[in-house]
């Protein structure tokens, strides 16, 4: 505040309230894959921005994309365009994070993966006493997942968690879910819906859920315990695939045969076009520049 000058006569000092406006987080420019604006960025900054968001009350929604969801993304033009209007869809997928180094000469070392940012940002939440609110799973798995954040971060504030119906909601329900959102004053949402459910609701809610949301996907499954994560050297040698279709072969033999072919025949195609070009990278038109979290 500052103090201003009165007269001899005044009997106190008179203050004037300086309203002082926070300065927004900026988000990493994006880089073209296939379309998609991606971010190049990994877990310490992805926590840093997210945390310094939520302190400020700066509404943001953010996506980490692996490579079904990129391949069904870059079939469907209208989804392709809710995307780019994310502050940040990161490399959830290793060969996501391959494709962005390679067409744009980066060197990040590690993706994003969402169950592990899950862990991260719950850490850094209870630590800096930032409430979250869990949207989505089964209710068995909310529960589980609920008494498990409680073993792993004692401190943290779960200003709420839902399990929403296996159907659209009604206005008023929707209306609902926003109000309860804002009213628990939780700063972090995080949505275990699956895709492109969980990203269509964090877009469509962008303006009206006065948090920083992201779609995390199976993590909610993962920590609480009712699948598993494959091995980390799986993980980190781009087989993470290989190993959850050994857990669910009738659901996912399909999606990872199409998906995965899709995925190298865009990738061959770009690669080409690149070399023919004499291009060293591809700027996404779609992605904004709004200013970089720095190398990673």
């Amino acid at each position: 505040m500052k103090m201003v000058e009165c007269p001899a006569s005044a009997s106190a000092p008179v203050v004037e309230h300086i309203t002082r406006t926070a300065p927004k987080v900026r988000w990493p420019a994006k880089r073209n894959v296939f379309g998609i604006g991606i971010s190049p960025t990994c877990y310490d900054q992805v926590v840093e921005k997210v945390i310094e968001s939520a302190q400020i009350g700066q509404p943001a929604i953010l996506d980490f994309m692996a490579v079904h969801s990129l391949i069904c993304a870059a079939s469907d033009k209208a989804h392709t365009r809710r995307l780019n209007e994310f502050d940040v869809v990161a490399p959830d997928g290793q060969p996501v994070r391959w494709a962005l180094n390679y067409f744009h000469r980066l060197n990040l070392t590690d993706r994003v993966y969402g169950p592990e940012l899950t862990q991260r940002i719950c850490a850094a939440a209870e630590k800096q006493s930032v409430g979250i609110y869990l949207y989505g799973g089964h209710p068995d798995v909310l529960e589980k997942l609920r008494e498990k954040l409680r073993e792993l971060f004692p401190t943290l504030r779960i200003a709420g968690a839902e399990s929403p119906p296996f159907r659209a909601l009604t206005k008023a329900e929707d209306q609902a879910v926003v109000d309860r959102i804002n009213a628990s004053g939780a700063g972090i949402v995080l949505i275990g819906l699956g895709a492109p459910k969980q990203e269509i609701f964090a877009h469509e809610h962008r303006h009206r859920i006065k948090a920083v949301q992201l779609c995390v996907g199976a993590a909610f499954d993962f920590h609480a315990g009712v699948k598993k994560m494959a091995p980390t050297w799986m993980q980190r040698h781009g087989l993470e695939w290989v190993f959850r279709l050994t857990q669910e072969p009738g659901r996912l033999w399909k999606r990872y045969l199409v998906t995965n072919s899709h995925f190298v025949l865009l990738f061959l195609r770009d690669a080409l076009l690149c070399r023919r070009a004499g291009a060293s990278s591809l700027t996404a038109e779609d992605a904004e520049e709004r200013g970089g979290l720095g190398a990673c």
